[in-house]
């Protein structure tokens, strides 16, 4: 496949959970001891910050409805993630959670769009046509499709699907499919 080529007006949306950190089979983050940074993601970042103006994350958390976690305890696990990713030279500009259990009326859980809008609203200079979601779910790939994203799936589980544009397996994969 050809790489994309990105600019400076370009932005990144990563989910959490298999992406920047080790999912918990059947079960969640619930804090920082548990917290543990896939392979490669603290040297990929200060690359990352190099290349977009713009890095946000978008996860779904339904642990806090689910009784598990409060709001003030992930916030914590997110400013530790953050944090860590500046200390190594990269950052985060911004972190969206769905607090939510899945249901029809809930806009904001991945795979509806509802974290892309409030990020639009937050950083009206997004430009959905020129940014990339990077996940490793299908509704990771439904979310950055449903406002025109490029997207990048972090798995070999999928076959071919209309919503992933790109397959990697790591996030430092990504590098290799951008020119700037």
């Amino acid at each position: 496949m050809q790489p994309i080529l990105i600019d400076s007006s370009w932005t990144l949306f990563l989910d959490r959970d298999g992406v920047i950190n080790k999912n918990i089979d059947g079960g969640y983050v619930l804090d920082w001891e548990q917290f543990e940074f896939l392979d490669g993601v603290l040297e990929t970042m200060p690359k990352l910050a190099k290349l977009f103006t713009r890095i946000i994350v978008v996860t779904n958390q339904q642990c806090i409805a689910k009784g598990l976690l409060t709001h003030e305890q992930l916030d914590e696990i997110h400013q530790n993630m953050m944090n860590m990713i500046e200390l190594n030279g990269g950052r985060i500009d911004a972190v969206y959670y769905a607090p939510d259990i899945e249901s029809e009326e809930n806009n904001l859980r991945k795979p509806k769009n509802g974290m892309a809008l409030l990020a639009k609203n937050d950083f009206p200079e997004i430009d959905f046509t020129k940014s990339v979601m990077i996940g490793d779910k299908l509704s990771d790939m439904k979310f950055g499709k449903s406002v025109k994203m490029t997207t990048f799936c972090i798995s070999n589980s999928y076959k071919n699907s209309s919503l992933i544009d790109y397959k990697i397996l790591t996030l430092a994969d990504f590098l290799s499919y951008v020119k700037y």
